[in-house]
């Protein structure tokens, strides 16, 4: 066995032991072996270096918060950095619309302040000019003045107008020269042709008053004679009326006289017939009046005068027999009602000593379910007695435990 170095690796400690540390003994045994070289220090570096990785690893493996190859810190950083960054993307978002608001409201004012100006500079523009720069008052005005034209003379005032030379091109042949006088003489044709209009318009007016007139006066002879035509009726009709009436007046007193005979009849019947009611068997109430001869029991309802005495008599004591026999009913009812509430005390005194005798049952099987309960349980101590103490007699430590899952190979 060799020994590397002055140094070696303690194990379960991860320390060095210098030559120092050693005994006395123990360094006279190790000055005998070869000193340390630069290979023996880069060797202990990488066993050194490998236990370390170890250790990180099995931390990484056995810690159910972390995955293999994932770096959770990582990752924790760049979301920690991600959302940093959205919120101070968000803040700056924030920042710039409420300047771009701040701007758009400066800008609307000095905009409409702008139109503003623009229009009080145009206002005084346009009055400037109505006053101080009318066209009229330009040297050049007559050069493009609209009004040119109505103000200069024609090309040609008459047909003798000294301006017009041969070469003018203002007279020629088929003219329309005389076009006032024939213009007038127009106007005096068309008055005289209106004037002939008006004449035979009144000469119409005046036949056809006359056509009214003698229509009228026809209306008015038919009317005439359609009076006298109803003046005639009228007389005949009068006479009609009379000669009606005249028969008229030989009926009447042939029906008054025919009236007079039957209510003459009448007055007799009625008197015959109120005797024979006087008289009659309706009005003295005899009982044997009222009699039908649907049967000896049965009534005539227009002829029932009444009970008599024995009748009303006979129903008084129907009426107090009904009555007894009501009573003797609501007494039978009411032994009836005391039987059945005597059965329904007696029942439930029965259900309630069946409850009681159940209950009973229940808390002695209740009773005997704990007893056999405690004997299953006495039972199942002492097999778990006996398990511990003669099967399971050698209990590991819990170091036992601690050797398993203990490295991540």
């Amino acid at each position: 066995m060799y020994e590397r170095l002055d140094r070696k690796i303690i194990a379960g400690h991860g320390s060095w032991v210098t030559p120092a540390m050693m005994p006395n003994c123990l360094f006279s045994e190790l000055s005998m072996f070869p000193p340390t070289t630069p290979q023996d220090l880069k060797v202990a570096a990488c066993i050194e270096r490998k236990r370390r990785n170890e250790e990180a690893r099995k931390l990484r493996i056995f810690d159910p918060r972390c995955q293999i190859k994932i770096d959770k810190e990582f990752l924790d950083k760049q979301i920690e950095e991600k959302e940093r960054l959205r919120q101070q993307e968000r803040e700056r978002e924030c920042r710039m619309d409420e300047a771009l608001v701040v701007s758009s409201k400066f800008a609307m004012m000095l905009e409409k302040r702008e139109e503003e100006e623009r229009k009080k500079i145009n206002r005084n523009i346009n009055s400037y000019r109505k006053i101080h720069q009318r066209p009229q008052d330009r040297r050049d005005f007559d050069l493009y003045d609209p009004d040119n034209l109505k103000k200069s003379l024609p090309a040609r005032v008459a047909d003798d107008d000294p301006r017009i030379g041969p070469s003018s091109a203002q007279k020629f042949e088929g003219e329309d020269l005389e076009r006032s006088k024939r213009l007038n003489k127009n106007k005096e044709q068309m008055q005289s042709c209106l004037m002939q209009q008006v004449y035979e318009k009144q000469k119409n007016k005046q036949k056809e008053k006359n056509a009214d007139e003698s229509f009228q006066q026809f209306i008015l002879s038919r009317d005439r004679r359609a009076i006298d035509l109803g003046r005639m009726e009228e007389e005949c009709r009068r006479k009609l009326n009379e000669a009606n009436a005249q028969f008229n007046r030989a009926l009447a007193e042939e029906q008054e006289y025919r009236n007079k005979c039957e209510a003459i009849k009448d007055e007799e019947d009625k008197r015959a017939e109120i005797y024979n009611h006087v008289t009659g068997d309706f009005l003295t109430e005899a009982p044997e009046q009222a009699l039908s001869y649907c049967g000896p029991n049965k009534l005539l309802a227009c002829r029932y005068k009444g009970m008599t005495s024995d009748e009303i008599k006979c129903i008084w004591e129907e009426q107090a027999r009904q009555m007894k026999q009501i009573q003797k009913m609501k007494e039978e009812e009411r032994q009836i009602n005391n039987e059945w509430d005597r059965l329904m005390i007696g029942n439930a005194q029965a259900a309630e000593l069946y409850d009681q005798e159940l209950n009973r049952q229940k808390m002695e099987l209740r009773k005997k379910i704990a007893e056999e309960n405690l004997q299953l349980a006495q039972q199942q101590r002492s097999h778990q007695d006996y398990l511990n103490k003669m099967v399971y007699k050698y209990q590991q430590e819990p170091e036992f435990f601690n050797k398993f899952n203990s490295c991540p190979r």
